[in-house]
């Protein structure tokens, strides 16, 4: 469905976005003309410029020279002239630029504003003042934006809002959205860290033993992404069904049999015990399409009548409720490659 298309990454230097953009060049879901990745880091950009080139060292010619299928365009999404720049020719977008580390967002939120509300808001304006002919824009969002307590869980609740009321607009742009929970190994999440903090002999920082979170790969939500692009309708966001672990069983799983302490610190500012993926609001318009769960737009507008299987009768979905035991989260770790013995070397 994307061949011949001309694509648009936003953060597309970031963990989701580097699988995102591999899987496209890949031509999984066709081949493009052009995929477009948009950031504001020229250091990750040339990064991931030399790993497509398959090059150790710059030369000019790197460094400069464009063409071909894959290309850079440094911006940012809060900066409505760079972004609507980068959508000129874009048929279909894929919005991952995020700021999302919870910390970060609660001591900031105005930052949080900018770059997870406004850079929404300014795509699709671009879109609507431009005329541009845009065909889809996936927004990747978070299961923090269900029920949120936190800026970034609020300000990823409003790119979610944002996106569904652009379908209200008479345009030929679809916006969906695709929601997910924690993805394992991405950068500034808790597995990086554990492994750092072993390496070192301890102690492994804790914040409750019985936190639970949902877990799944980068490539599941790429997944999530790609079955929104294929199957969404317009102001609908898709989700996951995904395992949840506790994350003392997390610990547990990754330290082993080594001896190494763990220090219970407390839930750090705007964190919750755990994260829920469909509310009980959600619930009554939520259906099973496939392997995923689309949860219907919150507009009566946008609602279509549709026969299927509703999956929690005004319950929500919680990782406090769908949990594997440790014997599970072990074999969750061996499969993506993420036990301490397999893991590279991360960088916290």
């Amino acid at each position: 469905m994307l061949t011949g298309k001309r694509i648009l990454v936003t953060g597309g230097t970031g963990s989701l976005g580097r699988v995102l953009v591999r899987r496209l060049m890949a031509g999984e879901l066709g081949a493009p003309s052009e995929v477009i990745v948009f950031s504001r880091d020229e250091a990750k950009q040339h990064s991931m410029r030399l790993d497509y080139q398959h090059l150790a060292v710059a030369t000019d010619e790197v460094l400069y020279g464009e063409g071909g299928r894959l290309s850079f365009r440094l911006g940012d999404v809060s900066d409505f002239a760079s972004i609507a720049h980068a959508l000129r020719g874009a048929q279909v977008v894929f919005h991952a630029a995020a700021m999302k580390q919870v910390p970060a967002c609660e001591y900031q939120p105005f930052q949080a504003v900018t770059t997870n509300v406004l850079g929404a808001d300014n795509i699709v304006r671009a879109i609507r003042e431009h005329r541009l002919e845009v065909e889809t824009v996936v927004g990747a969002t978070t299961d923090k934006a269900c029920k949120p307590v936190n800026v970034m869980g609020m300000t990823k609740a409003l790119q979610e809002r944002i996106f569904a009321c652009a379908n209200l607009d008479d345009g030929p742009t679809r916006f969906v959205t695709a929601r997910y929970g924690n993805v394992l190994a991405s950068r500034g999440s808790v597995i990086p860290l554990f492994h750092e903090q072993i390496r070192r002999g301890g102690p492994l920082t804790l914040t409750t033993d019985e936190m639970t979170r949902f877990l799944l790969s980068l490539d599941d939500a790429v997944d999530t992404v790609f079955a929104a692009l294929r199957d969404a309708r317009p102001g609908e966001t898709y989700v996951p069904r995904v395992p949840a672990v506790r994350l003392g069983d997390l610990a547990k799983a990754l330290i082993g049999d080594r001896n190494v302490a763990v220090r219970l610190t407390g839930v750090r500012p705007g964190e919750k015990t755990h994260e829920i993926l469909v509310s009980e609001e959600e619930s009554a318009r939520t259906l099973v399409r496939g392997e995923h769960f689309a949860i219907g737009p919150i507009l009566p507008e946008l609602r279509r009548d549709e026969a299927g299987d509703v999956e929690f009768h005004g319950l929500e979905y919680s990782s406090a409720d769908s949990l594997i035991d440790l014997p599970a989260v072990a074999e969750l770790l061996r499969s993506n490659g993420l036990r301490i013995e397999d893991a590279p070397e991360f960088h916290v």
